[in-house]
């Protein structure tokens, strides 16, 4: 069995640690400096105040100070941290990482490179950040697919892939973290999947839009709500995803497995964004929604604000049409500029 340290006591780094500690892992959690509170009372009493839920003991919690000792001797190293911490958690886990040890992270995300002007996946970003005698045998990899950080933790059987740009480090990473519970099936795409994962916040946000509309007026969940909405724009989703993709260099067909419609489909349903978009349906608008939202990460509004310059970039180029990727241009000016919650059903499927 492994040494595992994880960076980033969140619910779904926490969450990451349950299936590992099963498998029979030596497992220790590392909080950010925003995790104070959850390494405390973890330390305490074994109680992880986000997910609302004793974690097993063998998990052991360490403060953002003790990253060090925590690092000692790890096997492998995982980063648990949002796409707005990756920079940071990429800095402070440079110095620990070696030659040949693997590193795996759980953050969904895309980077715009402002001066080439195109979209660049987080593990080639955490890669460009490493020391350089590190970065000649350690290529990050990437868990994506559906996964609600509470049913994770909570022993619901789940399915993920693990994506990253070296064959046998894949290999040895889904060896290593599936079990009975918790299924890990290696992905080359790197590409597709991390779009997927990235652009998955974004759209769950826009499907559940539906929901909001239909409880706005006067609606109540049940078989006859705004399913053909919803499904419509879900399948829409599905197609820009695949267009993103290709665009960047990867398999579109990614999209059809767990990275893109898997995912799609718990992050609508289970996920904060799902709740987000239901929120922005309502017609409280943007600033009332992320209120409601009580501090929750956002992905979604990361995301489009990438998406929003690096479309701009892409056209530039020549290289994506003014009247491509219909939804995602109507999310961002839903999410982004406070438009009307409404769809350009016309437009899609290549209309």
């Amino acid at each position: 069995m492994a040494v595992i340290t994880v960076l980033g006591a969140g619910m779904m780094g926490s969450a990451f640690c349950v299936p590992l500690v099963d498998r029979g892992h030596d497992v220790r959690l590392v909080g950010t400096h925003l995790d104070h509170v959850i390494i405390e009372s973890l330390k305490a009493r074994g109680f992880h105040p986000t997910l609302k839920l004793d974690l097993p003991p063998s998990i052991q919690p360490f403060f953002a100070e003790e990253l060090a000792e925590a690092a000692r001797g790890a096997d492998i190293l995982a980063l648990g941290v949002s796409s707005a911490g990756v920079r940071w958690a990429t800095e402070t886990i440079a110095p620990h990482a070696r030659p040949g040890v693997p590193l795996v992270m759980i953050t969904k995300g895309l980077e715009l490179d402002e001066e080439g002007g195109r979209l660049v996946v987080l593990p080639d970003v955490v890669r460009r950040g490493l020391p350089e005698e590190v970065r000649a045998s350690v290529f990050p990899a990437a868990v994506a697919g559906p996964c609600i950080a509470g049913e994770l933790a909570r022993r619901v059987p789940t399915s993920v892939v693990v994506t990253g740009r070296d064959e046998k480090t894949l290999a040895a990473l889904a060896d290593a973290l599936r079990g009975p519970y918790y299924h890990v099936f290696p992905c080359a795409d790197v590409i597709g999947a991390e779009v997927c994962a990235a652009l998955k916040n974004a759209f769950a946000m826009g499907v559940a839009l539906g929901a909001g509309l239909h409880e706005k007026n006067g609606g109540a969940p049940g078989s006859v709500a705004m399913h053909n909405w919803e499904s419509a724009v879900f399948a829409e989703a599905i197609r820009e995803m695949m267009r993103v993709i290709g665009l960047v260099g990867g398999d579109p067909m990614t999209a059809t497995g767990l990275p893109g419609v898997g995912d799609l489909d718990v992050t609508m349903n289970g996920g904060r964004t799902g709740r987000f978009g239901r929120l922005l349906g309502l017609g409280l608008g943007v600033r009332e929604s992320v209120a409601r939202m009580e501090g929750a990460t956002l992905e979604c509004l990361e995301i489009l604000d990438v998406m929003r310059r690096a479309l701009s970039a892409y056209e530039a180029r020549g290289e994506l049409g003014p009247g491509e990727l219909p939804l995602l241009r109507k999310l961002i000016a839903i999410a982004l500029e406070d438009a009307p919650v409404e769809m350009p059903f016309d437009s899609f499927f290549g209309a």
